[in-house]
């Protein structure tokens, strides 16, 4: 399987049509018609429904389309890291992460780096530990912050020092808004989303005393945001992290801490053994000032 077969399957994939897809990579309708049937052939697999008007995927295709995707991106980020040039330091860093404050640290040290470096550029991406841990294991992700709990035992990994606390997402309208916390029996009928991080649910069960069983679950979300306008809209209120979600004065929604309190810690990991590209590298020395805060920076 070559790597630009894989790139013309990605462009039938976008364009939905082989048409479109040959005029974006350049080569016939033909040839590109050819080469899609061979991929088919060399994987034992049909990958295309051919509709009349557009090509749609099949599972097996749409499994190839991720792996696809996943291939070509570490092949461009590996390219990236030799072609920059000698004389300055230059290239990609990528960085995963969910949704946290403290993400600001990795922002000040990222706008640290750029006014020394300034050909360095940083790609984001944003998802559950789940996720995350996937892309570091594919070698997508230089570098991710994670939020407790989470098993780090496979990476290496600095504590940022830093805490975030669990509490309640709600309507101001919501009776709970006039309390200054929200204990286990307040949650006990109240509409509620949570987050699909598996050990997240763990964590909230414990907390629950053993009561969890009663919690009526609308919905769940792996980021915020979204979960957010749903709150807003009045389907449920978002068990989550403080701080992630701006609220203003005028704002329609506020945020109740958990009582007793769940203050969880937040890291910084990579893949073990990790032979960093130069950027990675010197990221990470200004990642680790940052951390030890402003009398430790050179």
């Amino acid at each position: 399987m070559e790597l630009r077969v894989l790139r013309y399957f990605l462009a039938v994939v976008q364009e939905e049509t082989i048409s479109g897809a040959a005029e974006a990579v350049h080569v016939t309708q033909p040839t590109l018609s050819r080469q899609m049937m061979e991929l088919e052939e060399e994987l034992g697999k049909t990958l295309f429904v051919r509709g009349k008007r557009k090509i749609s995927l099949t599972e097996e295709g749409m499994f190839l389309r991720k792996r696809a995707q996943e291939i070509i991106a570490l092949v461009d980020k590996t390219t990236s890291a030799f072609s920059a040039p000698a004389e300055e330091l230059a290239g990609d860093i990528y960085i995963g992460g969910g949704e946290t404050e403290a993400m600001r640290l990795v922002a000040r040290a990222a706008c640290r780096m750029r006014s020394v470096h300034p050909h360095v550029v940083f790609h984001m991406f944003s998802g559950n530990a789940e996720d995350v841990m996937e892309r570091i294991d594919r070698g997508l992700v230089d570098f991710a912050v994670f939020v407790d709990p989470v098993d780090l035992s496979r990476f290496d990994f600095l504590r940022l020092g830093l805490r975030d606390a669990w509490g309640v997402l709600m309507r101001r309208d919501c009776p709970l808004a006039a309390r200054d916390s929200v204990r286990p029996e307040d949650l006990l009928g109240l509409p509620l989303l949570v987050s699909r991080q598996s050990m997240v649910g763990n964590e909230i069960s414990g907390w629950m005393g053993g009561r969890a069983g009663e919690l009526q679950i609308v919905g769940s979300y792996n980021l915020l945001y979204n979960a957010s306008l749903m709150v807003e809209e009045g389907v449920g209120s978002a068990l989550c992290l403080d701080r992630i979600i701006r609220i203003s004065e005028g704002s329609p929604l506020c945020f109740r801490p958990l009582e007793p309190k769940i203050e969880v810690g937040l890291h910084v990991a990579w893949k073990k053994y990790q032979i960093f590209s130069r950027p990675a590298e010197v990221f990470l020395d200004f990642l680790k000032s940052e951390i030890a805060g402003p009398g430790e920076r050179a």
